[in-house]
């Protein structure tokens, strides 16, 4: 049996009821409750929730309260799941603020966890017992998928590709931001797309690895574009999603890198993957996307496809560089990739099916084994 958050959409709780369907029952908690008699790592456990909250609250009383908020919530987590061990604690995303603090408490209180989130993919899902996006737990070695793919003669050719056939630029959400034609990079000469992340994203928050933020890499990216061959530039789009423009970080960044960075917020955002020669990115999916259009990717924070030979995994400013010193050396293991998007697609995302009622089934083969590889019912 699972014990899962609401999930607020018919999507989301269409994929929560099917994996309830898959443990044998489901008990859904429409919120997080609150106790106050806390444990030894109360404190510590609500500290680090709060760090990565999306939204940050201002000022000291404002963030008091919202420290005794998620205080609270993690004590009621851990002893609901103290009281109820055989139940799997589910929610979405489950990395960042309240939602952090129910996984925590499941976790210390022994219960088995799965962390739920939208795959890269159109019709897929993530759900895995570690996290979503880099604390997933999905291997950084790639012996262990070109050892996985050559097991089976069955798992060879480019099937994977299917994964992309559906799949589109998120619609924006603003004004500014658009999914425009191509036009605009006719005669754009050679160029690096860099689609810009979701600033306050966990995938930001809590991956972004050297470069701290959206506003720093672009800091970095400005800096680093004196490096590239003359005729080259970097491209940068905003984000569709994004609440809020980063107008003043990308004026800051253009005006320093003397127009090797070039602003397109109109061009749809798979145009500028395909028209580019390569994609930049801290850990966005569409460095993982790029790998349809056969670019290479170059990534700068903590994502679980930073992986030599599959992308060009950067560490710091002086390496970032020195790779645009020489964008055409860019490269990637063809091989490499086929047994990762292999694997990806047979054995770590989930198929769904819209259901016709604005949700999804699942895959239930696929569920019992996440279930299973979460230690439920051991």
């Amino acid at each position: 049996m699972i014990a899962y958050l609401a999930g607020w959409t018919r999507k989301k709780d269409s994929i929560f009821a099917a994996i309830a369907d898959a443990a044998g029952g489901g008990v859904r908690l429409p919120f997080i409750g609150l106790s106050f008699r806390p444990f030894p790592e109360s404190a510590r456990r609500a500290r680090a929730a709060l760090a990565v909250a999306k939204r940050q609250p201002k000022g000291g009383l404002g963030r008091a309260l919202k420290f005794g908020l998620i205080w609270a919530q993690y004590n009621w987590s851990r002893r609901y799941f103290t009281r109820h061990k055989d139940r799997v604690a589910v929610c979405w995303n489950g990395l960042t603020g309240s939602r952090r603090a129910f996984m925590e408490g499941a976790r210390d209180a022994g219960a088995a966890r799965l962390f739920v989130e939208l795959a890269p993919f159109p019709d897929r899902v993530t759900i895995d017992p570690s996290g979503v996006n880099g604390q997933n737990s999905l291997p950084r070695e790639p012996a262990f998928y070109l050892n996985w793919m050559a097991q089976d003669p069955a798992r060879q050719g480019a099937a994977w590709r299917a994964l992309g056939a559906n799949l589109t630029a998120r619609a924006s959400r603003r004004a500014d931001v658009g999914q425009g034609d191509g036009s605009a990079l006719e005669g754009a000469g050679r160029f690096l797309f860099c689609p810009l992340q979701v600033p306050n994203d966990s995938q930001i928050t809590l991956f972004a690895g050297w470069v701290g933020s959206v506003e720093r890499m672009l800091g970095a990216l400005a800096t680093a574009a004196a490096a590239l061959p003359e005729g080259w530039h970097i491209r940068v789009k905003e984000h569709p999603s994004a609440r809020s423009s980063l107008a003043e970080p990308l004026a800051a960044a253009v005006a320093r890198a003397g127009g090797r960075i070039v602003v397109d917020n109109q061009t749809d955002t798979f145009a500028q993957v395909a028209a580019s020669d390569g994609v930049i990115t801290i850990n966005s999916s569409v460095g993982l996307q790029a790998f349809f259009h056969d670019k290479p990717v170059i990534t700068l924070g903590e994502a679980f496809f930073a992986i030599p030979g599959l992308v060009t995994p950067v560490g710091d400013a002086a390496e970032l560089s020195r790779v645009l010193a020489a964008p055409e050396a860019l490269s990637f293991d063809p091989a490499l990739r086929g047994a990762v998007m292999t694997y990806l697609d047979h054995v770590y995302y989930p198929k769904t099916q819209p259901d016709g009622a604005g949700g999804v089934t699942v895959d239930a083969i696929a569920i019992r084994r996440k279930l299973r590889e979460a230690g439920a019912g051991e």
